[in-house]
């Protein structure tokens, strides 16, 4: 069964320990049709999405969007800014080595803010 952006944006993030299973393929699968522009890596560890920004002043107040998004829900991303004006977003659950709820929370969160 699927999940949807909105199931997604409606959850606040909850603290995962090391006890927390990390996302099965399916519950991967079911959760990254609620992102489509989210792409998941190769060893199914992380989502990955990219943008291409028209200069380095909006790149950045766009990350500096994300890293308030981040805060508040006490989930952060891995933020990555090349080429002054290409920004990659990687999300990860590192506590338990994979991906979580919180992982598709955020990235849904993410596409929901202004570019």
């Amino acid at each position: 069964m699927s999940v949807s952006a909105a199931e997604l944006t409606a959850k606040k993030c909850t603290a995962c320990e090391g006890d927390t299973p990390a996302f099965t393929k399916d519950q991967i699968t079911e959760h990254l049709t609620a992102v489509p522009e989210w792409k998941l890596a190769d060893d199914g560890k992380l989502i990955r999405r990219k943008y291409k920004f028209k200069d380095f002043v909006t790149a950045m107040a766009f990350l500096q969007k994300v890293a308030v998004l981040a805060e508040e829900e006490e989930h952060h991303p891995d933020l990555h800014l090349t080429g002054y004006k290409n920004v990659a977003i990687e999300l990860s659950t590192h506590a338990i080595g994979g991906l979580s709820a919180n992982d598709f929370i955020v990235a849904a969160k993410i596409d929901k803010l202004p570019v």
